[in-house]
Order: C-alpha cells, then structure tokens, then sequence
C-alpha cells in the first residue's frame, strides 16, 4: 500500500509500504477514505524529531470502510462505515472505565513512561504505524472505532477522531459559567473549533488570538471576537486589551491550543534545531531535559486568565526544563487541566451535533483536500501557514 512516511525533519515521502494484517484477536484492518493532517503532525515534521524513526507511518485523524475484523471483535463487521479515534485503548481497564481511555492501562508505553499508544505518533507512544496511508491495523477494535451511518460525506465525521473530541475536552476542562467568557489562544485547528464548542455549550463572550490573517477572519466570521497579535507591541498590551473587555478581570477561562510550537522563545528554539541534528541516542534525552518547550503562549494564558480562573491546555509540550510562573499560578488561585482527550469519553455527546443543520460548521471545516500523493506539499504548506491552510484531509 501506499503510506506517509517520515524520513527526517521536514522530510516526508509516500512509499510503498507492506499492507497491515490481523495480528491479534481484538484487531481490525480499515480501508482508509479520509485522514487528516493535524498540527500535532507538525512536532513531528520539526520538534519532536529525535523520537522518531526513518520509516514511521504518519498520521492519527481516519475514517474508513472495516475490511477485515479479528475473532475478538463483536461489534465490527465488514463494510461498516467507522472513525478510529487516535489513541489506541481498551476500554475494559479501571481507567478506560473511569473515562481515561488516554491513560489505559492496556495500551499504556510504560517503557516510556507514557500513556496510551497513539497512531503514527513516536516511538514515546509505541511506534504504531499510522493513519495517513490506504489501510490500517487498528488494534483494541472491539473498543476503538466509532460508528457512522452512511450518507453524509466524510468531513462530517472524520474529525470525531480527533479535532472534536480535543476541542470539546478542552472546553469542558476550561468550565466556563454558563454566560461567562473564555479566550482561545492559537486558532488553528482545535482553537478554531474550541470557539465554535464553548459558543454552542453557552459561553457569553469568545475571544480568538492569533496572528494569521486567514484564521482570524474563520473566527471572526463565525462570531469570535479576534484580537490580531500583530497590532500589538507585546503580551501585556494584548492582556490588557482583552482585560478591558472584561471589566478589567480578564476572562474566566483561558485555552492555550497553541503549545510547544508557540512564537517568543529563540532560546528554546535553538535547542529544538540543535536536538534534531544529535545522534538519535543523544538527541531524545536532550530534548526531554534541556528546553524543548516555548511556553510564551502558556505565560500569556496565565497573565490573561482572571483570578480564581481555570486555564485548559490543549496545546502538545513535550520538554521539562523552562520555569513555571508558580508564584503568580498560586496568588491567583489558577486552576490548570490538561492532556490528550479521551474520545471514547466526548464522542456520545458530540455526535448529536453533527446533524444536517451543523452548528459547529464541520461540513466546511476543511480549508484543503488533497490526494494522499501531495502529502509532502500538505505538510509544507500547512507548516508554512500558506494559501489559507487551517486544515488539510487527505483522501488515498
């Protein structure tokens, strides 16, 4: 088959790869008929490079057509129209049952130290070939993959995978009051959507920051009220803007969908390039010890957030070495929530709201479709920021 593959920093290929087969039991193969480019892909394409392996499959957002189902799999059968969300879990654990399938203990890469497996996403979560190809092996299908009816195009489900359920976490972790006021922080994909979920679960007043022209107008359009990081001298003038607006406070919650790859750090920077050049053996450890992370967007939500506010991080960092403002987290009360969504957890309460009427607006969420062909051209593109692009599906 015909898959993404990773070679290096800024260097993807489609290869002809082996196509997955039933390894285990509880194993489906799917026809992929959509998958989507995410900005988590982009740490991969630049930062997050020394975990990395020539050869990785990439990609994490599918839909498709079940092929083949393991004897362990009840519930799938072939033809079925599915989304398979990006972790890999099981379901049947205490903390799949708690609603933490990102922490299953079933899949968890526990010689990382890390979570729950995730497709195409480094060897920290277990290497797993991933979605940006014509077919894959999901494992744990009996719990994974959600079921779509027929009908409908792709985009009105293929973001189940991912972009909705982070999105939405990120909202619900923020919990604004009813009537109360939340600013976004990076409005690219799961920014762009946290708006448009916190205006449908009732929020009084959205606030957008970005910096790209395109996305501030989607925003804008939608009802967002956006604030141009390039009309302002720096990150006090912008806190003070959007305190202004709410009675000199700052809003109730904050949302930081920006992460590691924030703008405001040259010294962390450097040490994200100078990592990706490190043998492999010297490179994962700097990278996890020494700075890997930008945090100008996490400052800037702890500056903006009013006191006794909730800041949500939905926004990938993956380093350990820069301060944290814990002085100023603990005199304003600030409550923090964050982590990779729980899909299985979200997707029940979502799926009402992917109707013809499509309030979050998924039908046109897309700014790009491209065939799996052009994916080296799509990640340029989408990491360049250009021709519009807020986010890419690709069809094999």
């Amino acid at each position: 088959m015909r898959a993404v593959t990773w070679q290096g920093k800024r260097d993807v290929r489609v290869e002809n790869v082996p196509d997955p087969t039933i390894q285990e039991p509880t194993d489906a193969i799917i026809r992929i008929t959509s998958s989507g480019l995410c900005g988590s892909d982009l740490h991969l394409y630049e930062v997050l490079t020394p975990f990395m392996t020539p050869g990785d499959i990439l990609g994490h957002e599918p839909m498709g057509i079940v092929e083949e189902v393991g004897a362990a799999v009840p519930d799938l059968q072939v033809g079925d129209r599915v989304v398979v969300p990006f972790q890999i879990a099981c379901g049947n654990c205490w903390m799949c049952l708690t609603g933490l399938p990102t922490q299953c203990e079933t899949t968890q890469v526990t010689g990382e130290g890390m979570g729950a497996a995730l497709f195409g996403y480094t060897r920290l979560y277990g290497a797993v070939p991933g979605a940006q190809a014509e077919y894959l092996r999901v494992p744990q299908a009996q719990y994974g993959p959600i079921k779509v009816p027929e009908g409908p195009p792709d985009d009105r489900f293929v973001y189940l995978s991912d972009v909705l359920p982070t999105a939405w976490q990120a909202v619900a972790y923020a919990d604004v009051p009813q009537g109360g006021s939340i600013a976004v922080l990076g409005l690219g994909p799961i920014g762009d959507m946290a708006c448009r979920v916190a205006q449908v679960k009732g929020a009084g007043r959205v606030f957008g920051i970005d910096l790209v022209p395109e996305r501030l107008a989607r925003a804008k359009a939608r009802g967002v009220e956006t604030f141009d990081l390039r009309s302002f001298d720096d990150e006090k003038e912008l806190v003070a803007a959007i305190r202004d607006e709410t009675d000199g406070r700052g809003p109730d919650a904050v949302i930081d969908a920006v992460g590691t790859e924030a703008h405001g750090s040259a010294v962390a920077r450097l040490v994200q390039n100078t990592a990706a050049l490190l043998p492999r053996k010297l490179s994962g450890p700097m990278s996890e010890r020494f700075s890997v992370d930008r945090l100008a967007a996490l400052y800037t939500a702890i500056d903006l957030v009013r006191r006794g506010g909730t800041i949500s991080l939905s926004g990938v960092y993956g380093g350990m070495a820069d301060p944290m403002p814990m002085l100023t987290l603990f005199d304003k009360q600030v409550q923090m929530r964050m982590g990779q969504a729980n899909v299985r957890r979200w997707s029940d309460d979502i799926i009402p709201y992917l109707t013809d009427e499509d309030p979050l607006g998924v039908d046109d969420f897309a700014t790009h479709r491209v065939p799996l062909s052009e994916a080296p051209h799509a990640y340029e593109m989408f990491q360049r920021k250009q021709d519009g692009a807020v986010k890419v599906l690709m069809q094999p």
